[in-house]
């Protein structure tokens, strides 16, 4: 359940990275955008620029998020209206019915990825255009009521909203990050020569603002862990609190399968799965221990 949080965070690392790598070019070099006046910074226009493209790199890459889900895990939407086999109507009427039941106006697109792992996720820039995702390998080993409260918790993920949001965080983020970069980068280029002050701090802000990523992904999964909880609680709602401790139990038994793919190196997604990690790889989790979370609903 650790993809859609990965995905998104993935999605605004390379908008972030392209908008950085075509502007700072321009700003660097150029007196284009007003941050520059005779040789100096202009803070106010800077936070300014930063707000702007701190959150409209984050709500680019929430509109591309469906989009981009689908083609990087290559799942296949199943529409209501072809010819599903049994199985497959199975399972698009138990989210529309789990949909229904969170008083969701608008259907989610229903699909299925082709791999071993056991893992679901829901995405999408809206809860009009939402979708949920189930991996073959969940539906192949998980029974009927564990895959019903698996696909409850993404329900509810998208009944909480919680992809804005994440987007609005991360728009936070983005434009903190974008304005420490260029303000440490223009300082430190200040003690170099004047012929590569302009290469020097075009080289910084792009390795400070990779480098304050990273650290800003730690707010973001902090937070992305805190909301598990809320879809925990909203999952057992829908599908019922047995159903959902049940499916939790169940991940765990696979939990180890939450990075494999068959096609795929995952390796990089590994801090990413169902599961928190333990000691310092934790601030990296988008999701807490399963046994907390197991432990939690236990005492609701």
């Amino acid at each position: 359940m650790g993809k859609r949080a990965f995905l998104f965070i993935l999605t605004n690392i390379l908008v972030m990275t392209t908008i950085f790598i075509v502007w700072t070019l321009i700003t660097t070099f150029t007196p284009v955008g007003g941050m520059y006046a005779d040789g100096q910074l202009v803070l106010s226009s800077l936070l300014v620029f930063s707000l702007l493209f701190g959150f409209g790199g984050s709500f680019i890459s929430l509109a591309m998020s469906r989009w981009v889900a689908k083609k990087m895990m290559k799942v296949r939407v199943l529409d209501p209206d072809d010819n599903l086999n049994q199985y497959e109507r199975h399972i698009v009427e138990k989210v529309h019915r789990l949909s229904r039941a969170a008083g969701l106006a608008h259907m989610p697109e229903v699909g299925i990825y082709h791999s071993k792992e056991v893992n679901a996720f829901a995405t999408g820039p809206s809860k009009k255009r939402s979708l949920v995702a189930v991996s073959s390998g969940l539906l192949e080993t998980m029974d009927d009521d564990a895959v019903e409260g698996v696909i409850a918790h993404e329900v509810a993920h998208i009944d909480n909203g919680d992809m804005v949001t994440m987007t609005l965080l991360q728009g936070i983020v983005n434009a903190i990050v974008i304005f420490a970069a260029r303000v440490v980068a223009f300082v430190v280029s200040r003690f170099v020569r004047e012929e590569m002050a302009g290469i020097v701090n075009f080289i910084l802000i792009f390795v400070l603002q990779i480098l304050f990523s990273i650290l800003g992904s730690l707010v973001v999964n902090a937070y992305s862990r805190h909301r598990e909880y809320h879809a925990d609680n909203g999952g057992a709602d829908l599908a019922g609190k047995d159903k959902m401790i049940h499916a939790l139990r169940s991940l765990q038994h696979y939990v180890d399968r939450a990075t494999v793919n068959d096609h795929r190196d995952d390796s990089a997604v590994q801090t990413m799965k169902i599961s928190g990690g333990g000691g310092m790889m934790r601030l990296f989790s988008t999701h807490p221990d399963l046994s907390d979370r197991i432990a939690s609903l236990e005492r609701k």
